[in-house]
């Protein structure tokens, strides 16, 4: 433990550059799937809430799909099943031309397809939890459905599914440590590297735990925020 400074030192003598890059690549891998995650968490949601048996069985079939998968499988799945499939479909438009998917986009692509299965059960949970008589008050006032939904539904959406959709992404935090298996330079994938060369794996998978840890109370003292903005003269108006 005495070259532990040396370990975690910056620069050619040290690991801690290669493991705070590695910190960057997490936190820009789970940014970019959040809103790509939600967005397709609420169009499930709103297929699962749909009259229509054809959206609704989709909606279920989606679910159970991508939350029955390991985040594993379903990683490596999208990333060279996604590059045959594109390709396949590029060489009937413009045949000679073919792709490769990066595995940044193929890991936002797949951690993306879990998060909306998993934030999709939030959202419906507490689409079932709004006051009926709200929308039919809004359409009672000429208001389109779409307008409504968007002016009267979504915002109490928001605030009662925010507890679930915090877990969902304490979740996405995490599972970014499984790109490392399409050799995307994460967290976890600068770790083992350091952890190889320098024969000291459980001093570099702490800090990675650490890490880890401190990306995760971060994300608690924010997700806290959130649910006060969102409740925001709730308990006035409950006095």
């Amino acid at each position: 433990m005495e070259n532990l400074p040396t370990l975690l030192s910056f620069g050619a003598a040290g690991w801690g550059d290669e493991l705070l890059a590695g910190v960057g690549v997490t936190l820009a891998l789970a940014l970019a799937t959040l809103p790509l995650g939600l967005g397709l968490g609420l169009a499930v949601t709103l297929a699962k809430a749909s009259r229509r048996r054809s959206l609704r069985a989709f909606g279920e079939a989606y679910t159970t799909v991508f939350r029955g998968l390991p985040e594993l499988l379903t990683i490596v799945v999208v990333y060279y099943g996604g590059q045959i499939l594109l390709n396949a479909a590029l060489a009937r438009i413009a045949p000679g031309t073919s792709v490769q998917i990066g595995g940044f986009a193929a890991g936002v692509a797949a951690l993306a397809l879990v998060f909306g299965a998993f934030a999709s059960e939030a959202m419906l949970g507490a689409l079932h939890g709004l006051p009926r008589g709200q929308m039919e008050a809004a359409a009672a006032l000429g208001l389109p459905p779409s307008t409504a939904f968007r002016l009267v539904a979504l915002p109490q959406l928001w605030r009662l599914a925010l507890p679930g959709l915090s877990n969902c992404w304490l979740v996405l935090l995490k599972d970014t440590s499984l790109v490392s298996v399409i050799a995307l330079t994460d967290l976890m994938r600068q770790t083992t590297v350091a952890a190889g060369a320098t024969k000291q794996p459980f001093i570099f998978y702490l800090v990675a735990c650490l890490a880890y840890l401190a990306l995760s109370l971060l994300s608690g003292r924010v997700s806290d925020w959130l649910q006060r903005r969102a409740d925001r003269g709730m308990a006035t108006a409950g006095r």
